[in-house]
Formats: structure tokens, sequence, C-alpha cells
């Protein structure tokens, strides 16, 4: 007799060190019970968790993540770190709805110290919800391919997401009401499509995948940024010389003049992500020009 497959979840965690983590081990001590679905990293705060962290999950095969963090306001650093975890996360769900995602993969949640049977309770909801969803991709009618393909888009451009997220969706009032607010506004949702969409190539089907992702071999790289003697100031001059090259910038090439250079990439991104001129998508050599008469 065959056995029918039931799926179990694989949630990872993020648990601030002072309040999070300390309530899931009171539930723990306390014997509360709640599925043993998730895999606990501790943070000194829910501040430091990075978007890579998050997307990294997911590419890795995690069905869901899950932030746990002071209450607002009681963070124990005059950072207030737990704000920059919910910007984070408004944005990160704007992300993994725009990739076809469901955003409720994604849980952000506050519980104190003393709050064990709290973390409980949301983990007996969050698990059951996730196990609805089904597995990651499979569960929103996603195959595997396309699946990594566009989970490699967003991660090749989270330097740049940072980037945009510190100067340009900065939050200046530090309170939910004014994060709220603004997250869940029409000015984000423009931004968002105006600095982030447009910049996903979303649209290219997985056989387009196997376009060449090189143009340029590593001699007539190394020509290129050694004409310029490997210094840094020269980095927008060797990009233009690498586009009129090969017509586009795949991600290796970008990692290759980082590393000669001693540049980061978030720099580049910044770069090749603000002028017209710079592609990072494969383009021919010629150019059809429309003729609106």
């Amino acid at each position: 007799m065959a056995v029918g497959y039931e799926f179990e979840p694989k949630i990872l965690g993020f648990l601030c060190n002072w309040c999070c983590y300390a309530g899931a081990d009171l539930a723990g001590v306390s014997r509360f019970q709640y599925p043993p679905d998730m895999r606990v990293i501790r943070l000194m705060c829910s501040g430091r968790v990075d978007p890579a962290h998050i997307f990294r999950a997911f590419s890795t095969g995690q069905d869901a993540v899950f932030i746990g963090g002071c209450h607002l306001n009681d963070c124990h650093y005059v950072t207030h770190g737990n704000y920059d975890a919910l910007g984070l996360v408004y944005l990160c769900k704007k992300l993994m709805e725009y990739i076809g995602l469901n955003p409720k993969r994604l849980r952000l949640e506050w519980v104190s110290a003393g709050e064990g049977i709290r973390f409980a309770n949301i983990m007996n909801e969050f698990g059951p919800e996730i196990e609805k969803l089904g597995p990651l991709g499979k569960g929103e009618g996603i195959d595997e391919h396309e699946l990594k393909f566009k989970l490699e888009a967003v991660t090749k451009l989270i330097p740049y997401i940072k980037l945009v997220l510190s100067e340009r969706l900065r939050v200046s009032n530090r309170t939910e009401e004014a994060y709220t607010k603004f997250f869940t506004s029409e000015e984000f949702s423009r931004l968002f499509k105006e600095l982030i969409g447009d910049k996903l190539d979303l649209n290219v089907s997985a056989r387009n995948q196997t376009v060449r992702t090189a143009a340029v071999d590593k001699d007539k790289i190394e020509r290129i940024i050694n004409k310029h003697q490997g210094k840094s100031k020269s980095l927008v001059q060797v990009l233009l010389e690498l586009q009129h090259e090969n017509q586009w910038l795949p991600q290796d090439v970008l990692d290759r003049v980082c590393e000669k250079l001693g540049v980061p990439l978030s720099r580049v991104m910044q770069i090749v992500t603000f002028h017209n001129t710079f592609s990072l998508i494969p383009k021919g050599h010629n150019e059809v020009l429309k003729n609106n008469e």
C-alpha cells in the first residue's frame, strides 16, 4: 500500500538574543507545545538580518523565514534596530510578491523574554499556515528552474537594493505608524517600481539562461583593466569599455572588476543601474529604431 506524502515545512528563524530567543527558550522550559519545524539562528539584534540572509534561505530550500525581535522602542541598542528589521521585511515582502512568491512566507514578530506562551502561539499559527501554502514555489505554481532564476535575479541585485533601502526608502520618523504609512503607500509602490522593479529582468524564460554569460574573455578583461592601471578612479571608464565590447555587463564580469579595482559591488551596481548606458541583460550588437511617424 502506497504511503501518502505529508509535507513538513522547513522554516528558518532569526531570533534576537535579548528578547525573542529568550522567549523561545522560556517556551521550551515551560513545555509549551508547538511544531518543531523551525531551525533557529540567534542574532544580537533583529536589525542585523540582511536581505541576502532571507533570499539565501529561500534559495537553499527553506519554505519560510521567521524574524523575531524585541518590541518596538524596547530594543537593547540605541540604534533601535528592530525598526530596520521592520523596513526590511516590508521591502522583502514586496520583492517576494513581485517575483510571484507568497509574502506570508516571511513573518516578523515582536516577542519579549517573558512571552514564552506568545512565542508558542505564533509558532502554532505560522507552522500550519506554511504547511497549507505547500513547498516553496510549488505552492505558487512556479517550476523549479523558474524559481531558481527569479531568486538569483533578486540575489544579484541585493547590494543595490540595500543602497536604495538606506538612501531612498528611509523613514525619518521611527514609529510603527510612520513605517506602516510609508511602506503601504502609493509613493512606496512607485519608488519600488522605478528603482527596483524595473531593474529585475524577470521576463526572461529559462531557455534564455543559456545565453553566453561572459561575453568578454578573461584576457580581454585583464587588458581593459590593466590599461587603466587597476585604479579605482577608473571604474566608470572600465565599465564603459566593457559595455562597448560586450553590449552588456554579466555578473561574473562585474565581480572581476570589483576584484581587480578593489571597489565594492554596491558601488558598481550604483553606477550601472543609474546610467542608461549600461545594461545588465543580454543585448545584440544591432539596435532597432522605431519610427513614430
